[in-house]
C-alpha cells in the first residue's frame, strides 16, 4: 500500500463533513508554517506564501504569523495577499494588461516584469507609481535555461518557455530602475536541483547581483518535505546573500500545505463494465485536476494498487469526462454506496484550481485542529457559486 502523506487523517472521522469536503489540518499546517519561519530566522530570507498554491484565506492569521507577505500571479492574487495577508506582496505576471498595473502599482511591494518589452511600455505608469510610493521595487524575471524538472507541462526552462528573459535578451539593455532579479525554475524539488540552478543564475547573471538589492529563488521547493536539507538550502542563501549584499526571496506555495488537507469524497454508485466500477460524489477533473494534468494517483486512506487487496475497483467521478477518473484501487472490503473515501494530500492545487464543469458542485471547506480535534465548516457552496460564473 502506497504511503499515506497527511498522517494526522488517520484519526479523522470522514463522516464529520458534507461531501465532498476538502478538510485541512491547521496544526498540520503550523508545523510546516515553523520550518518555513526556520528558514527565515537563521539565514535572513524572506519566505512569502505563493498564492497560486493555495489561498486559503480562512488560514491568513495564522501564515502571517510566520511569514513575510505572499506573492501573486496577477492583479486578484495581489489584493487577496493585501486585503487578508497583509505583510508584503510581490506580483509577477507573464504579461501585464495597463488596467490591471494601475492598480497592482497602488498595492504590491514588488513588481516583477516577464520582458524588456513591458518593461518600457509601461514606463510613465512606473514613474508615477514610484513617486507616490518610493518603497515599490521592480524586478525581471530570468530564464538561465537549466531545466530540473521531469514533466515539460511543469518546467518553465523547457524549449521556447514564455516565462522570464535569456541571458542573450539582457544584451544592449539598461537596467535603470531594476533593484532585482527572479528566477523560478523548480516544480516539487529537492535543494539539490536548486543547487543546481543558482551555479547556472550565478554564471550566467551573476554580473549584474552586484549592482542587485534582492534576489528572488521563485518557488517549487519542497522545504517542508521530512527530507529536504533544510540546513544546506539555509547555508547557501547565506552564501549568496553575503557574497552579493542582497536580500534572498523564496516563494513556495506547496510547502506550505503539503500533508496538510484531505478531499472527503461519498461513494454514489456502483457498477460493472469488465470491472468493478465506483462513481463518487466527486470529481477529478473538476475537484483535482492535477491528477489529470500532471499526471499522478491520488492515495486513498485504507486502499491499495489494483490487485494488492481482494477487492478492486475504478473509481470515477459524476461528469460526462470518459476520463474523469481517479484510478483504479483496492480495498479489503467490498465498497458501499454512500461509504466515504478520503483521498490524500488535496490542500494544494485543488482549492485553487476547482470548476463547476457540467455543473458540479464545489466542495465545502473545513478546517480541523489534529491537536484538540475541533472541527468547523468553512464554507459550502450552491448554485449561485456556479451560476454567477456564467451569463
Amino acid at each position: 500500500m502506497a504511503e499515506i502523506k497527511s498522517q494526522t487523517f488517520h484519526r479523522f472521522d470522514p463522516t464529520r463533513v458534507p461531501s465532498p469536503c476538502y478538510v485541512v489540518d491547521e496544526a498540520a499546517v503550523e508545523k510546516n508554517l515553523q520550518v518555513l519561519a526556520r528558514v527565515q530566522r537563521e539565514s535572513g530570507a524572506k519566505v512569502l506564501l505563493a498564492l497560486k498554491a493555495f489561498s486559503m484565506f480562512s488560514l491568513a492569521p495564522l501564515v502571517r504569523r510566520y511569514l513575510s507577505g505572499t506573492c501573486a500571479s496577477g492583479l486578484f492574487e495581489a489584493r487577496l495577499g493585501q486585503e487578508e495577508f497583509g505583510g508584503e506582496v510581490h506580483t509577477f505576471s507573464a504579461a501585464y494588461t495597463e488596467r490591471d498595473l494601475r492598480e497592482i502599482l497602488k498595492i504590491s511591494h514588488h513588481v516583477v516584469f516577464n520582458s524588456f518589452g513591458q518593461w518600457q511600455r509601461f514606463q510613465p505608469l512606473v514613474k508615477e507609481a514610484q513617486a507616490l510610493r518610493p518603497e515599490l521595487k521592480f524586478g525581471l524575471r530570468v530564464n538561465p535555461n537549466h531545466s530540473e524538472g521531469a514533466v515539460p507541462l511543469y518546467d518553465p526552462c523547457a524549449p521556447g518557455s514564455r516565462l522570464g528573459i535569456p541571458l542573450q535578451a539582457f544584451a544592449g539593455q539598461s537596467l535603470e530602475g531594476i533593484s532585482g532579479l527572479h528566477f523560478h525554475t523548480l516544480c516539487e524539488q529537492e535543494f539539490a536541483p536548486l543547487a543546481r540552478t543558482l551555479d547556472a543564475v550565478e554564471e550566467q547573471f551573476g554580473h549584474l547581483l552586484p549592482d542587485m538589492q534582492w534576489l528572488n529563488f521563485g518557488g517549487g521547493h519542497h522545504i517542508t518535505r521530512g527530507d529536504y536539507d533544510v540546513d544546506g538550502l539555509i547555508e547557501r542563501i547565506v552564501q549568496v546573500q553575503e557574497k552579493y549584499q542582497l536580500q534572498v526571496y523564496l516563494e513556495p506555495g506547496e510547502a506550505i500545505a503539503i500533508h496538510t488537507g484531505v478531499l472527503v469524497a461519498e461513494v454514489l454508485d456502483l457498477t460493472h463494465n469488465q470491472m468493478d466500477l465506483a462513481i463518487l460524489d466527486t470529481s477529478a477533473t473538476c475537484h483535482m485536476p492535477d491528477t489529470l494534468e500532471m499526471p499522478y494517483r491520488a492515495e486513498v486512506f485504507g486502499a491499495g494498487e489494483a490487485g494488492a487487496k481482494p477487492h478492486c475497483y475504478r473509481l470515477g467521478g459524476q461528469t460526462c469526462l470518459a476520463g474523469d477518473v481517479m484510478g483504479d484501487y483496492s480495498f479489503n472490503e467490498p465498497l458501499r454506496i454512500g461509504q466515504r473515501l478520503v483521498f490524500d494530500d488535496m490542500a494544494h492545487y485543488t482549492m485553487v484550481k476547482t470548476s463547476t464543469f457540467n455543473g458540479i458542485g464545489l466542495p465545502a471547506i473545513a478546517i480541523w485542529n489534529s491537536e484538540t480535534d475541533d472541527l468547523r465548516l468553512v464554507k459550502e457552496f450552491g448554485y449561485q457559486d456556479f451560476k454567477q460564473r456564467l451569463s
